[in-house]
């Protein structure tokens, strides 16, 4: 089998072999296993070496066998390695395709006409082609019936369907991506570390106009339930993000806090509801929720 492939395409073919069962066995995520961890890069490395090492060797110790040899020796055993190497079957298989006669028995096919002392030959048209023609007339009618009779998905069908299918994954992702959030995808955040998150904003940013218990200074209180712009996440997110009124309400701070930040912080602004501050300032804006619908 060795003499039946050349060292230059062998050592290719092994060290593929090898670099794909590496690839497939080892869990490396989204990166190649040789970029993910180094030791693989290393691995395959010795193995090239290794591969190129055992040729080399087996060359040296080919050539070493040739000198021992006499003469008449070394040439057969150079025609017979020669002949191993000329990949028979391919050429076999190639005139099959061809399906043309031999040279030998072109005198039963040539034409009786000829031009100029040029003769033709009546060969039969190639089984590649014929046989690709063939697959061509099936493969139209198969097409026709599937997209024109039966009205199958066109290409614009399909890519309509993969659009619809990227914009629901693009939703799911927003869901959980809570980078991306915006007045649209906000929703009120519970875990304890977001919560905390947003109380950190909120003393680093906030407590000069709302005061630290929230019971409000320059800012209004935000411990009733009396909104000047809205008392729900939406709302609040959206009075952090782009400002309170204009001309006498807080600056925007969307260029200055991530989205997450403010959705953390708009929702550590809601945990204060209900509690009571030390000096709360008097009640601002319309009266937000239940109470509100039940007057």
């Amino acid at each position: 089998m060795r003499h039946l492939i050349p060292s230059w395409v062998r050592v290719p073919i092994i060290f593929f072999i090898i670099f794909g069962a590496v690839e497939f066995f080892i869990d490396s995520g989204d990166k190649p296993a040789f970029i993910e961890y180094p030791v693989v890069l290393l691995f395959l490395f010795l193995v090239l070496l290794i591969l190129i090492a055992i040729e080399a060797i087996v060359s040296a110790l080919e050539n070493v066998m040739l000198h021992k040899l006499d003469d008449e020796a070394k040439a057969r055993f150079l025609a017979e390695k020669e002949s191993k190497y000329q990949f028979t079957w391919i050429k076999e298989t190639y005139k099959k395709l061809l399906g043309s006669k031999p040279i030998e028995e072109e005198g039963e096919i040539i034409l009786d006409h000829n031009y100029d002392g040029i003769k033709e030959l009546d060969n039969n048209l190639p089984p590649w082609w014929l046989y690709g023609f063939y697959i061509s007339i099936i493969f139209a009618a198969v097409y026709l019936l599937r997209y024109h009779v039966f009205n199958g998905d066109s290409q614009i069908d399909e890519l309509e369907t993969e659009l619809a299918e990227a914009r629901t994954a693009i939703e799911a992702y927003k869901k959980t991506a809570k980078n991306l959030v915006d007045i649209n995808t906000v929703t009120m955040l519970t875990d304890a570390a977001d919560i905390s998150a947003g109380k950190s904003v909120f003393d680093t940013n906030c407590v000069a106009c709302h005061m630290a218990d929230g019971g409000g200074g320059i800012g209004p209180n935000l411990t009733d339930d009396y909104w000047i712009l809205g008392g729900d996440i939406k709302s609040v997110f959206k009075t952090v993000s782009e400002g309170g009124r204009s001309g006498k309400g807080m600056i925007a701070w969307k260029q200055q806090l991530k989205p997450l930040q403010m959705a953390q912080v708009a929702s550590y602004v809601l945990t204060l509801q209900g509690t009571t501050p030390a000096k709360p300032k008097a009640a601002e804006g319309d009266l937000w929720g239940n109470d509100a619908t039940e007057e």
